[in-house]
């Protein structure tokens, strides 16, 4: 069991917790580094996508594109985190923002779309 100086300790600490400027200029660091990690993942696969339909050799495109955007998407967080959770959690939240933001910028127009859905149907 730990002392009662343990028990100080933790009381001193849990009193005098305060957030400092570095620390939230860390997470908004964190924010950052999650909305360019997110970018480049989701941003990476929707270039993956455009070359690998029209690739000789999808499967290439798809799994080294995976491969790296993987890659790239853990070593991002894994350093932006430095061992600190809030951190990775804001990195997160950025990462998935971002992923909201990537599939309505790269969405068809709804003319475009309405107008494929047409000829479709016409084609059938």
């Amino acid at each position: 069991m730990h002392g009662t100086g343990y028990l100080r300790s933790v009381r001193k600490w849990k009193r005098n917790r305060r957030i400092t400027v570095n620390e939230i200029l860390n997470l908004v660091l964190s924010l950052i580094a999650g909305f360019l990690l997110g970018a480049v993942f989701f941003g990476g696969l929707w270039w993956t996508v455009q070359k690998g339909l029209s690739s000789r050799k999808p499967a290439f495109w798809f799994s080294g594109s995976l491969l790296i955007r993987t890659i790239i998407a853990i070593a991002g967080f894994y350093f932006v985190s430095d061992g600190h959770w809030e951190r990775l959690l804001i990195c997160l939240l950025g990462f998935f923002v971002m992923r909201h933001v990537v599939v309505r910028v790269t969405r068809l127009p709804e003319e475009d779309s309405n107008q494929l859905t047409k000829e479709a149907g016409n084609a059938t």
